[in-house]
């Protein structure tokens, strides 16, 4: 189902990017894994150019794994996604997967034109943007004053500064007391 769903999303993309069917075709056949941990996709690739969802018969050429961890970062640094997988396999095939992945975007504008005309679908798209900014904006305003107020107003979370100038003070009393502790000791023995 994820992999069915997944393929028409990625096809929709294919459609109408000839260049990448023509990188895909180079690899008719072959099966890429995507290993998430909890879940997987499997895809092959058409004669065709497009990708299919692949049965569990079909042997795997490439697998990539990700952690769901990393998530948030590939989907913050697509240009740098590939350098938080793992993959295992066929490395052209797994390199032509990378450049598709960096190079191919999906154009709401295009799909809304058709549903609702050209002007509608770029205003409705710029709205969404400007709805996304702000939210990602607001989000990290909140973040920014939470952690203010739990640095200064009421201090539940320590800057690093201090905790590092609070450690050099602890060491400098240490050795004061180490060195008066010498002394002491020189004192008692010289009577």
């Amino acid at each position: 189902m994820i992999s069915s769903t997944t393929s028409a999303a990625i096809n929709h993309l294919l459609v109408r990017e000839t260049w990448a069917r023509d990188k895909l075709v180079k690899h008719a056949g072959k099966v890429a894994f995507f290993d998430a941990g909890l879940s997987g996709i499997r895809l092959k690739v058409t004669a065709d150019g497009m990708v299919q969802a692949a049965g569990a018969e079909d042997a795997v050429n490439v697998t990539i794994r990700v952690k769901l961890s990393d998530l948030p970062l590939i989907l913050q640094h697509r240009d740098h996604a590939f350098s938080y997988v793992q993959i295992e396999g066929d490395a052209d095939f797994a390199n032509t997967i990378s450049q598709l992945s960096e190079s191919l975007r999906w154009e709401a504008e295009e799909d809304l034109s058709r549903l609702i005309g050209d002007a509608a679908a770029v205003r409705v798209a710029g709205g969404v943007r400007a709805a996304v900014d702000t939210a990602i904006s607001t989000q990290k305003k909140l973040a920014e004053n939470v952690a203010e107020y739990f640095l200064d107003e009421k201090p539940l979370l320590v800057r690093p500064r201090m905790v590092d100038d609070f450690a050099s003070e602890v060491a400098r009393l240490r050795d004061d007391v180490e060195r008066l502790s010498k002394r002491i000791e020189r004192l008692k023995g010289s009577r």
